[in-house]
Formats: C-alpha cells, structure tokens, sequence
C-alpha cells in the first residue's frame, strides 16, 4: 500500500546531518530503494506545465518568453510561478496564481497523460522484485494523487508531494525523507530525475543519481550517469551503479 510522506519533524537526524553539510557514508554496497522524480522521468508532462503558464498569463494579458521555460522546469511551483510574476510584472497573487496553475493542469492531464518511454516496464519490473520504491515530486499532492491513478499507486511504498516538505527541490529534503521513510540508506539508493533541479536535489542528499534530461541537458558527472531514455535503464544497471567498489561509467545522453 502506499504511503505518504512521514512528518518532516520526524527526521531531524538525516536532514541536520545534510544541513551541516555531512553525508553519511554508505553501510554496503547493495541496492537497498529506488527513488523517483514524476513530471518529464514518468510521465510526459513538463510541457504541459509550460503550456498551462502559458495559458494563464495570457488571460492575465501576459506573453511568455519561451527562453524562460528552462528556468521554470524541475522547480518548485512557489520558485516558478514567482519567477513568471516577477518576470511579466503581473500583479495576481502567488497563491491564487498557484491554484490557476495546478487546475489547469490537473485539466490537462485529465485529458491526455503519456508515459514516458519505458516508465511503465520499469515500475513493473520494480515492483516484480519488490524494490522498495519512491516517488519524489516538487509538484503538490492534489496532482501527484491525479497522476497516481495512472501510473498506478501499487508501484510505490510511499510518496513525497513537494507541499509535504519544508524545502523542497533543489534541496536534500524530499529525498533524505523518502530513505527514511523506506528505511534506506539514502548512499544505498538509487534517484532518477530529469532535470538539473532534481539531480542537484538528489546528489545533496547523497544518492546515486540517473539524469534522463527532460526539456535541458545534463551533463554526466561522479555519482550521475546520464541516459537519453529510461529504456536503457532496468534492475541489474540499477544494482550495478552500487557494486561494490565500482564508480558509475558515464553514458552519454
């Protein structure tokens, strides 16, 4: 059954340790949980974001530089959303812009919500083998339950909504309190993400991460393996990025 995120006050361990700028070292090598990040790595869906905003600010008499698309994707909505007002000079509110941006999604999806090639033998194959598995949004928990119900809410333990968090993405949090919460190891597990948002965000909470780039590129780094499609990723490459003693080749996207 899945579960959502725990109450943030109660990992005040893992995120002191992040916030003082420790990562804990990993105990063994295995696989121990898979985490992983929702619009454009599961599901097709960062330019429906894009194409909402779009939407709204035009009925606020307000056009959009598409140059900005890649400084809103991956955010958080409180980041994107002030950005596009700061931006446009647009005087509506933070909030009330917040809830016109997560309706017209949630209408969006309603009507079209593609998977992203190989999410869903993914999920399956995860599930087959009883991985414990993650998924961790900056999107709030009204969309995440929407996009659940396509995605299937059977394939993940627990779910971290980015309204749930004190700081969500870039920073550790999400990610520190889905280990917790899967009584993981976060060096033991495995992130999928696909922008520079969520990668920085997992990374600081000290996971293996791999970056299948959405709307910008990513370049491959320590501990980031970068793959143009999540059909090139299944369980053994999943383990093999925590064998023992072995430091992920990096794949070019």
């Amino acid at each position: 059954m899945t579960s959502t995120v725990p109450a943030l006050g109660a990992l005040p361990h893992a995120l002191d340790t992040v916030r003082a700028g420790e990562i804990p070292p990993a105990r063994g090598s295995a696989l121990q949980a898979v985490l992983l990040d929702m619009d454009g790595t599961l599901v097709d869906t960062e330019g429906f974001w894009w194409d909402v905003e779009v939407e709204v600010f035009a009925a606020l008499g307000h056009t959009l530089d598409d140059a900005w698309r890649h400084v809103v994707v991956g955010g958080p909505m409180t980041r994107s959303a002030g950005f596009l007002i700061q931006a446009t000079g647009s005087d509506i509110p933070l909030a009330d812009l917040m809830a016109l941006l997560n309706t017209g999604f949630e209408e969006r999806i309603g009507r079209d919500l593609p998977l992203m090639p190989g999410a869903a033998r993914l999920l399956a194959e995860l599930a087959a083998h009883r991985v414990p598995t993650a998924l961790v949004s900056a999107s709030h928990r009204r969309i995440i339950d929407r996009v659940l119900s396509s995605l299937g809410p059977q394939h993940f333990t627990l779910t971290v909504a980015g309204d749930e968090v004190e700081r969500t993405k870039p920073h550790p949090d999400p990610y520190l309190i889905a280990a917790a919460g899967l009584d993981a190891d976060p060096a033991r597990c495995a992130v999928i993400e696909d922008t520079a948002t969520g990668v920085a965000a997992a990374e600081a909470a000290g996971c293996h991460v791999v970056a299948v780039p959405s709307v910008a590129p990513i370049a491959p780094a320590a501990r980031r393996t970068v793959v143009p499609s999540l059909e090139e990723v299944d369980l053994p490459f999943l383990h093999g990025l925590l064998s023992e003693g072995q430091t992920p080749a990096p794949h070019s996207a």
